[in-house]
């Protein structure tokens, strides 16, 4: 009985130290994270950088045609127009009609041109006997001058009476042909065929504008003027163009604020070559501006946020990857601003952080 208690706790205590061993064995063969060969491939390793610090500021923006680019198309006579074939949005060359307007102020001018030739030609024949009844003695040499004026009279009533015409459109059929003085799109249009017009209402027939390139209007509220400086850069997109970037600069400072809305305008001035921007969109006004101030920065992907902290993963090798955390000061989208336990030089991955984050965690 002695022997076998003997061999049964032997028994058991070699089982123990090999459920040890097993044990001990177990924590000494556990793997450590390691990046794969295809994982590595897939992934971007980005440095630690010291630059200046970029601000960024988005504001809510309209495109409208460049103003200086705009022909607007006022009446010189009255009456009633007929005749119109363009349409809002079209384009037209420089000398296209746009409409004919039929005037009695026209056929007024074209009146006033023909009594003026008549005058000249009666004064012309006065002249002519005047000066021959001068050479002989029948009239006084103040007779002759008075009729050498009056000739002089008319022939600058007659060059008035053409200068007239010529500057309404020329036609002498009590017609006024409403013409476009520059080639663009038909960007405003307040007549319609048949309509009554007059000079005086102060409006506008057509606005004409070529569109190869537009404003961007931004709106700026109060709190964030002092952010906003000419030529800062600028990357606007739309709604209609999702993956597309326009880049501009602050062309302009408004310098004062809407009474309604308590915004600043800023005017941006994009070229556009291919007609995209057309008037009346609205916009997203990326800007970009630098300060005095420099800093670490990453890519903002490389940046990691869990459990209330900032980190990245400073990268040494495929098996040497370790979780260093930050304290980010700013961002402008695309890098961020760091300060902490990395400096300038150091790997950091910039993609699939979160991926590798939770795997080193596991």
């Amino acid at each position: 009985m002695f022997r076998i208690n003997i061999f049964l706790f032997f028994v058991a205590g070699v089982t123990i130290l090999g459920g040890c061993k097993d044990d001990i064995g177990g924590a000494d063969t556990k793997q450590k994270f390691v990046i794969s060969d295809s994982l590595l491939k897939t992934i971007q390793i980005d440095s630690v950088e010291m630059r200046p610090v970029v601000s960024s500021l988005t504001l809510t923006g309209q495109i409208t045609f460049n103003e200086e680019r705009v022909a607007r198309i006022l009446p010189l006579v009255s009456g009633i127009i007929s005749g119109i074939n363009v349409q809002l949005g079209d384009y037209v060359q420089k000398g296209q009609s746009l409409g004919i307007i039929n005037s009695g102020e026209m056929a007024g001018y074209a009146n006033d041109l023909v009594n003026a030739q008549t005058n000249l030609l009666i004064a012309k024949k006065n002249l002519d006997a005047s000066e021959d009844m001068y050479k002989s003695g029948l009239v006084s040499e103040k007779d002759m001058l008075a009729t050498r004026e009056m000739y002089n009279q008319a022939q600058a009533q007659l060059t008035r009476a053409n200068e007239i015409l010529r500057i309404n459109g020329g036609n002498t059929t009590g017609k006024y042909v409403l013409k476009a003085p520059v080639g663009g799109f038909i960007v405003e249009r307040l007549v319609n065929n048949d309509m009554a017009i007059r000079p005086d209402n102060a409006g506008n027939l057509f606005t004409i504008s070529d569109l190869k390139d537009v404003w961007v209007l931004a709106n700026v509220y109060e709190s964030n003027i002092g952010n906003i400086h000419l030529g800062d850069i600028v990357e606007i997109t739309t709604l209609s163009y999702p993956g597309r970037i326009f880049h501009g600069r602050v062309d302009k400072l408004f310098n004062v604020l809407d009474p309604t809305n308590k915004v600043m305008k800023v005017r941006i001035v994009l070229q556009n070559p291919d007609y995209a921007l057309k008037p009346q969109m609205f916009a997203s006004v990326k800007v970009i501006s630098k300060t005095n101030q420099e800093s670490l920065c990453v890519p903002s992907g490389a940046v990691i946020f869990q459990n209330s902290q900032y980190f990245v993963l400073v990268y040494k090798s495929p098996s040497d990857v370790v979780i260093t955390p930050i304290q980010v000061l700013s961002s402008n989208g695309e890098q961020t601003y760091i300060s902490g336990a990395v400096k300038s030089g150091d790997k950091v991955i910039g993609s699939n952080a979160l991926l590798i984050y939770s795997a080193l965690n596991s």
